[in-house]
């Protein structure tokens, strides 16, 4: 009894639904609070070095499962399937 985690209810970071998570098992993503994004992250999408004062002011935000698997499904889409082409008169 003595090892279990109390769930807790809080609001994801990318679709800011609110879900109920275990704190030690939700997977979380380092936010800079200054900018909204991860550190070393620019506006426009590109990745940089991070500077120290980033990484140090950072704190972790949670983000749901149905993201996780949003994000799993954009980073190794399925391939493609292509019809074959119909064969004319020989």
């Amino acid at each position: 009894m003595g090892d279990e985690q109390i769930p807790t209810i809080g609001s994801c970071y990318a679709c800011k639904r609110t879900f109920r998570f275990t704190p030690a098992s939700v997977t979380t993503a380092m936010i800079d609070p200054e900018t909204g994004l991860l550190p070393g992250m620019t506006v426009l999408g590109s990745i940089r070095e991070p500077t120290p004062e980033a990484v140090a002011r950072s704190v972790k935000e949670p983000i749901c499962p149905d993201c996780v698997k949003k994000a799993g499904e954009f980073a190794d889409p399925p391939a493609l399937q292509f019809d074959a082409w119909p064969r004319g008169p020989a």
